[in-house]
């Protein structure tokens, strides 16, 4: 894919930034759990999970859990690291450089036709939490997706599950994906720059991004994702994305830790269906809110539909996302898919019980 001189300057510059917000959250991560909260010598099961983007609130639970000291509890010691986009997650963890991942279950499908055995555990979320924005430039001539053709488009990277969804939407709406260009522009400061320097004429994008864009006033929310009721609308169903997912054949071999992630992140989801966006992101650390906890708290508040309060996979959920794939994806279009190998409820049902 080509790009400008232009917006690979303004890409590095970008990047400077977020690889310091990024570096932070992994300093963050790496030192807050410490499995005290285990047997014995206070020496928790070690688990390293990579998250797709730890400051997103999309992926919130992750670091959520690890500052209630809900993974302490568990006898767990968990490394959390981050990357930018989730198909960074699900590379370092088919590569073995992690255990879980947090990211989008339809890596799962994606990975299964590739005869990778991968399969989510614990379920965040029954809707995208996905925004497409459009600039203010572009918002007069872009009205919906029918009008992505010739149109240069941000997603966080290619082969994301933002690739997917924004493929899925043009597709949806007759326009080919031969006909738009998907951008690979990252989440955060890399986003809004190439938003308001024209390198793209729109994107999907997560909170606090999109907080961020409506406050400068950078853009307009063209759809809606955050709500089972947007992810009704835009792709027929409930769409889970948000997930722990990892190897099959690790979590058979690691039942008893995983359950323990299980308990960990379920007590979590729970916890967060009975407080408030702000009561959260006062758990959260400081440097997520980029100097604005208001306006976090409101990307925590807009976010907050999408997530489920038992970590159980939705009903019809991995259906909707098959068709979904199945829409722009020939190597899905061509296979066949076996959804009961892409996630289980064994873990997240003990949990809950």
């Amino acid at each position: 894919m080509r790009t400008t001189a232009r917006y690979t300057a303004l890409a590095a510059a970008g990047l400077l930034a977020l690889s310091s917000l990024t570096a932070c959250a992994d300093d963050a991560a790496s030192t807050a759990s410490t499995g005290s909260g285990g047997k014995g010598d206070g020496k928790g099961t070690k688990v390293k999970i990579m998250v797709g983007g730890l400051d997103k609130v999309i992926y919130l639970p992750a670091m959520l859990t690890q500052r209630l000291g809900y993974f302490d509890a568990e006898g767990l010691e968990v490394e959390m690291l981050s990357e930018p986009a989730g198909v960074q997650a699900e590379t370092a963890l088919v590569s073995g450089q992690v255990q879980g991942a947090v990211g989008f279950y339809d890596h799962t499908l994606d990975l299964q036709v590739k005869g990778k055995a991968v399969e989510s555990v614990v379920q965040f979320s029954h809707a995208p939490g996905e925004v497409e924005i459009v600039s203010t430039k572009a918002e007069g001539d872009i009205t919906s997706p029918k009008d992505f053709k010739g149109r240069k488009l941000g997603v966080t990277g290619l082969g994301s599950s933002t690739d997917f969804l924004t493929k899925y939407l043009a597709v949806k709406n007759g326009v080919k994906v031969s006909e738009f260009t998907p951008v690979a522009v990252g989440a955060g400061p890399t986003f809004i720059a190439a938003l308001q320097q024209g390198a793209i004429d729109g994107g999907m994008t997560t909170d606090p991004t999109v907080a961020t864009i409506l406050d400068k006033k950078a853009g307009k929310v063209l759809l809606d994702m955050r709500t089972p009721q947007g992810s009704e609308e835009a792709l027929g169903g409930p769409y889970p994305s948000s997930s722990l997912y990892m190897q099959t054949d690790w979590v058979n071999s690691h039942k008893d830790t995983v359950q323990k992630l299980a308990n960990a992140f379920v007590k979590t989801l729970k916890w967060m269906s009975t407080h408030s966006a702000a009561e959260i992101a006062e758990k959260m650390p400081t440097d997520y809110s980029q100097g604005n906890k208001l306006l976090y708290s409101v990307a925590i508040e807009n976010t907050l539909p999408m997530f489920t309060k038992d970590g159980v996979m939705p009903e019809n959920g991995p259906e909707t996302v098959e068709k979904v794939l199945k829409a722009f994806n020939p190597n899905i279009q061509n296979a066949d898919v076996d959804l009961s190998k892409t996630y289980t409820t064994e873990f997240v049902e003990k949990a809950v019980g």
